[in-house]
Formats: structure tokens, C-alpha cells, sequence
């Protein structure tokens, strides 16, 4: 069979992972991951695209010289901050309400969903992801999507959480590997698709919330059924703490963090021979410039930690599967915060709920590559796990055409034509200087490779992250074409009146844009994250 390529860019507020993995059938083996130090990055955003691509730059071609290989398309992450959860519904009239629901009705009506739902500001907003929770009809009411398929009824109706982003962080991701003449084969939203990378089905099914502690921010996701119900963040993580020991301890911020990485503890009541240990800072010349102990560094980090675990319980409180009857899977906590000593106990402690630590879950071989197993590396993993089934996708093969979006320019007005000639005999005809001194204040901007430049809105939903082929593991679905959806439309507005003909199933044609990712969005962007639904 085969070999495929996957390389995967994480970028994270204080850390830029690049992993790449070779895909035959359903092995997955990983053969390169590292981590670099992130610059440009803020709150899991770019800021600044420049710096980012300085970064990452290196990090890519230092993976393809060992790798010897030549990285072309990758997937990446979502800002996981700066992101709102809300609510979607959509209905439609079934013209035969005898025949069994099927699976292609289900689609129209999560593309129905999207394609209407109205963003407060489109020019700033985009959807990131959207998630089904549950189907109704007129005789029953909440229904799981894998329940729902096969039953009969007049109308169907889906409920439906939608996550809304910042378009501006998109974009400068986009801008980012434009300016490296690399394409962006799939963004994904990355909360659900890492929970799906340490999670185990029946703590999914039973209910748990994940809880993600990066460096520059702190996440919960709650899954019941196997569906992820409620996401939230907060803009602190591990940075936050390693700010308050370079503040108390008068410290730099890399022997700040060097420290946490090293000694780093909750709870100092309970470190034991730990907590006696002195820590003797030197300089260059080995002289010593200061002392600390390791509990009083156990202090400052558990009272951050106390900060940030209490903000995330407040949200689990607040969605309402907080009770231990939903949650009957606890808690499990990921990210790098997550390497903490008594981090996981200290949650227990102030939640009551049952806590374990979530590593990714060996779906891979990472001989060589023992970092690509630690909880840092979740995201990573998750997005190699979320790509691995799509068959069209090598990372090390060219890339089709991506839109690039601009503004459509207003038509200027056109004068009369004795306005023009009178206006002509008062205008000098400028020499070439002039006309070079112009063009200089509005050049063309130059063509990238592999981006078609496409003039008029931006679609409301991210493009790059349809493209994935649809299978039992990953809830990706077909995008359906304009036809489809105007024909769900006219089945929503109309009953029939007549006798009923034949029914027809919609063609959803899924090859057709997996292999051309610059057909028009018409909406539908059911990601990985969702991907045992079914």
C-alpha cells in the first residue's frame, strides 16, 4: 500500500510543534516531532505573522532535511481563545413522511443549519466548527443522530452548537504559510478533535470534562454521548504561573520556567522529602546568586494553579453537566500544565470529582519520537488522528489551488464624456518617472503559488477545513451542491398536495470537492471533532 505523509503545525502560545507521520492503511507511525520556542504567538493567536514565520520557517526545514522530504500542504490548529459557543436550529417538511429518514436528509439539515445562521459580524466573525447535538420530530423529541437515522416522520428538526471565531487570527494563520509558499490543507478547531486523541469511547459516552492547560490559555470540553456539549477558555495557563515565580523570586523568564519545568509542584503540604529541597541559582562563573526553596515555589505555583482550576470548575458549573450522575467519567487533565507534580490531584482536592491525566491515546507507533506520547503533544496526535483517514491527503505532494479572498472594489462612477475632454485639456501627461512614483505607493501585489485570488465576501464558514473524506471515524461531511440545497429549501416551504412520486435520494458527490478546494462554500463544516457521533 501506498506511504502517505502528515505533518501537522501546532502553534502554541509558547510552543511551535511540528509532527509528521507516515500513514500506510490504518498504520500510523510517527518519525518526527519536536517542539521550538514560539514567538508571535498570544493566547493560542498569531499576532504577529512575521515573527511566526521566522519560527517556523526553521522548524520546517529543519524536519525536512532530516526527513528528506519536501513538506508542501500541513494541517494546523485553530485559535482555541477569542472563541464564543452558540446555538443553531434548522427544520425542514419531509415530502414523504412515510419513507425512513436517511442519512443524506441529515446533511441537508446541518448544511441548512450553517448556511443560515446569522453571524452579528460577519466582517470580523467566521464558524470555526459546528457540532449536532441532538434531532427531533413529531413524535419524539432529542434524539441522537445515529437514532434518528431510519425513523419516519413529517418534519425533522436539529439542534446544533456552532463555534464562532475571530476571522482576523484565521487569516493571519493563512498569511503566515502563504508567505512560506506552503498551502493549508485542513484547519481544525482543536478542543474536540484532542479530546478524541486521549479520551476513551465510554468516558465520552458516560460523560468527562477535558481539561486543556496550555501556556497561554485554559480550556474545558464536555462530552455526554459520545458529543462534545459546551466549550469555554480563559487567557491563563502556564505562563501565568511562570510569570508569578520570575515576579517573586526576581527571576528571568526562561530560569522562571526551567524551574516550574524541573520542580514544579501543587500542593506544598503534601511534597514530603521534595518540599525540604533548596534550589542554588549561579551565574556564569558559578558563583551563587540566590537561593529558593521548592515549596515556597510549590506555594506560588499552587496559588495561580488554585486561580485557574476554580475559573474552569465555574464554567463546568455553569453548563450545566456539572452533576456527578453526568460527569460520571470525572475529569481528565491534558496539556503541558498537566505535567505539574499533584497537578491532578490538586483538581481533585478542589473539585470532588475523580481525575486522571491524559495522555494520547497509542493509535501510533513513535519509535525514536517518545515526545509525540506526553500530554503536550495531545493536540498534535489529535490532529494526526483527525487527518489519518482522509486518503487524498500527502503533505509531501503539491497542493490544489486555495481562494484568496479581496474585497470587491465599487464601480466607479463614469462621467459624461465633455466632463472627461474638458478635464483632459487641464492634465499634463505624466512622464515615466511620475508614473513609476505612483506605482510604487500601489504595487500589484505578486501571485503565490497555489492561491487563486477570488473578489467578493468571505465565506461566513472556514473553508480549508471540509476537505476530508467521509468514513465511520470521522464525521466530515459532503458538502452539498447548490441544487441540493435549494431543493431542501423548497421541501422546508412546501408540503405536497398531489399524490406522491418516487422518491429520488440527493447525490452527495464527495470526490468532487475533495478534489477542488475552491468550489464555493455553501456550508457545511461537521468536523473531526464530532467524529464518533455517528
Amino acid at each position: 500500500m501506498e506511504e502517505r505523509y502528515i505533518a501537522s503545525v501546532d502553534l502554541g502560545t509558547s510552543k511551535l510543534a511540528v509532527c509528521i507521520a507516515r500513514i500506510s492503511g490504518q498504520d500510523v507511525q510517527v518519525i518526527y516531532y519536536k517542539e521550538s520556542p514560539s514567538q508571535g504567538v498570544r493566547y493560542s493567536y498569531v499576532i504577529n505573522p512575521w515573527k511566526v514565520e521566522n519560527v517556523l520557517r526553521d522548524a520546517l526545514t529543519q524536519a525536512q532535511q532530516e526527513l528528506k522530504i519536501k513538506i508542501q500542504q500541513v494541517i494546523v490548529g485553530l485559535p482555541r481563545y477569542y472563541v464564543r459557543q452558540e446555538t443553531a436550529s434548522a427544520s425542514m417538511s419531509r415530502t414523504e413522511p412515510d419513507s425512513q429518514i436517511s442519512e443524506e436528509e441529515i446533511r441537508t439539515l446541518k448544511s441548512m443549519a450553517l448556511e443560515e445562521y446569522p453571524l452579528g459580524d460577519p466582517k470580523n466573525d467566521v464558524i470555526y466548527g459546528a457540532v449536532a447535538q441532538s434531532f427531533s420530530t413529531e413524535d419524539s423529541i432529542g434524539e441522537l443522530e445515529a437514532d434518528i437515522v431510519g425513523m419516519t416522520a413529517e418534519k425533522l428538526e436539529g439542534n446544533f452548537k456552532v463555534f464562532v471565531g475571530k476571522r482576523k487570527h484565521s487569516a493571519n494563520i493563512d498569511s503566515v504559510f502563504n508567505s512560506m509558499g506552503i498551502a493549508i490543507a485542513k484547519k481544525y478547531f482543536t478542543p474536540g478533535i484532542t479530546a478524541r486523541a486521549v479520551l476513551k469511547e465510554e468516558q465520552m459516552e458516560n460523560g468527562v470534562a477535558l481539561i486543556d492547560i496550555g501556556a497561554g490559555v485554559s480550556s474545558v470540553t464536555i462530552f455526554k454521548g459520545k458529543i462534545m456539549r459546551f466549550y469555554a477558555a480563559i487567557p491563563f495557563g502556564g505562563n501565568s504561573v511562570t510569570e508569578d515565580i520570575k515576579t517573586e523570586c526576581n527571576f528571568s523568564f526562561r530560569l522562571a520556567e526551567n524551574i516550574k519545568k524541573a520542580y514544579g509542584a501543587c500542593m506544598p503540604g503534601k511534597l514530603s522529602a521534595l518540599g525540604e529541597k533548596t534550589l542554588q541559582i549561579v551565574d556564569e562563573n558559578e558563583t551563587p546568586t540566590a537561593h529558593v526553596g521548592v515549596k515556597y515555589i510549590s506555594e506560588i505555583i499552587s496559588a495561580r494553579m488554585k486561580e485557574i482550576i476554580e475559573a474552569l470548575l465555574y464554567y463546568i458549573q455553569q453548563s450545566g453537566y456539572s452533576s456527578e450522575d453526568v460527569l460520571r467519567a470525572g475529569v481528565v487533565v491534558t496539556g503541558g500544565g498537566s505535567d505539574l507534580v499533584n497537578c491532578a490531584n490538586y483538581i481533585k482536592e478542589l473539585s470532588g470529582y475523580s481525575v486522571k491525566i491524559g495522555l494520547p491515546r497509542r493509535f501510533f507507533s513513535n519509535e525514536g519520537c517518545p515526545e509525540a506520547g506526553e500530554a503536550s503533544a495531545a493536540t498534535s496526535m489529535g490532529m494526526i488522528m483527525a487527518a489519518k483517514n482522509d486518503i487524498t491527503l500527502n503533505c509531501v505532494n503539491e497542493a490544489p489551488a486555495r481562494r484568496y479572498w479581496t474585497a470587491p472594489k465599487p464601480a466607479a462612477p463614469v462621467p459624461d464624456s465633455d466632463v472627461i475632454l474638458s478635464e483632459a485639456k487641464n492634465l499634463p501627461v505624466p512622464g515615466t518617472d511620475v508614473i513609476l512614483s505612483e506605482a510604487k505607493n500601489h504595487p500589484v501585489p505578486e501571485p503565490v503559488e497555489g492561491v487563486e485570488r477570488a473578489e467578493g465576501p468571505e465565506p461566513a464558514i472556514e473553508e480549508s477545513v471540509i476537505s476530508a473524506q467521509v468514513d465511520e471515524s470521522t464525521n466530515v461531511f459532503d458538502q452539498p451542491t447548490e441544487e441540493e440545497i435549494k431543493a431542501a429549501k423548497i421541501r422546508k416551504r412546501k408540503k405536497p398536495t398531489g399524490p406522491r412520486e418516487p422518491r429520488s435520494k440527493p447525490q452527495f458527490t464527495w470526490l468532487k470537492h475533495i478534489q477542488s478546494t475552491i468550489t464555493k462554500v455553501t456550508g457545511d463544516i461537521f468536523d473531526d471533532m464530532e467524529n464518533e457521533e455517528v
